[in-house]
């Protein structure tokens, strides 16, 4: 089966609310299984305009980062995101060639 991931990019506007979306999003993630596997570290873009923080999270599968991302413990994290940053965050299964 397919891994899920989510794949964010975003500026942040407010660093302390960020922090807070941070401390908050722990909750959903650990209860999902959701594992890091890029969170802010050093970025290039090397082609078009994209925002400057790459965050990329790994799911067991595709409806396990579904579920996640509509949970109400996410969705209250999320309000916490939406006034901080801005930017887009696509849920995109992966390849299981």
């Amino acid at each position: 089966m397919a891994k899920g991931y989510w794949i964010a990019q975003m500026d942040v506007t407010d660093q302390d609310g960020y922090d807070a979306y941070r401390k908050a999003v722990a909750l959903p993630l650990s209860k999902y299984g959701g594992r890091f596997l890029v969170r802010g570290g050093a970025l290039n873009v090397v082609e078009g305009d994209l925002p400057k923080r790459a965050v990329v999270i790994e799911f067991g599968d595709y409806e396990t980062a579904l579920a996640c991302y509509n949970s109400p413990e996410y969705q209250a994290a999320k309000a916490l995101r939406e006034s901080a940053s801005v930017g887009m965050l696509s849920i995109v299964e992966g390849y299981d060639g």
